[in-house]
């Protein structure tokens, strides 16, 4: 299957999944949101460019936008998520495996060392933004941090056990 379609299905997929599953789950205490829709950015291969990520950032977040009666939210954190990705895998990979434009990040391709560390600080960055948007203030910075922490927390889970569930573990260093 080629990159393109493989990830335009990706793409509704995980979308959709985050429309019909994850937004229709209630809010653990009141504190625990999970978001697996910008795994689709996290997924994409070493080679995308800055410029096509944060392009496609902002095309998933809005979609979800649209779907969610957010204004921006979701655009704003995605396409944050979209330009920061190269820096972090710069820093957490050597070159040559960066420069590989087929192959895509994962626990196959990156080891599980690097992998946690990307999916943490992309996912942390993604929910530190859309809850500082959300509430547009720290007020109890505790509770602020808190639900950061627990939602991100969350959040990886997810993304780990999807990532185990689709095994792309078949691309190999």
């Amino acid at each position: 299957m080629n990159n393109i379609l493989k990830n335009s299905i990706r793409f509704v997929l995980f979308l959709l999944i985050q429309i019909i599953i994850l937004n229709e789950v209630p809010p653990l205490h009141q504190f625990i949101t999970p978001y697996l829709y910008f795994t689709f950015l996290l997924w994409l291969p070493f080679g995308t460019n800055r410029l096509t990520l944060t392009i496609l950032g902002f095309i998933l977040g809005y979609s979800l936008d649209i779907f969610t009666n957010t204004p921006g939210l979701h655009a704003a954190a995605a396409t944050l998520v979209g330009y920061v990705r190269p820096t972090i895998l710069n820093l957490l990979l050597a070159q040559e495996t960066s420069e590989e434009v087929t192959k895509e990040p994962s626990v196959g391709t990156m080891g599980w060392g690097p992998f946690l560390i990307y999916v943490f600080l992309l996912t942390f960055i993604h929910h530190f933004y859309l809850v500082l948007l959300e509430w547009l203030q720290f007020g109890n910075f505790t509770y602020f941090i808190g639900k950061v922490i627990a939602t991100s927390l969350m959040s990886v889970l997810l993304i780990l056990l999807v990532e185990l569930v689709m095994n792309r573990r078949n691309i190999k260093r």
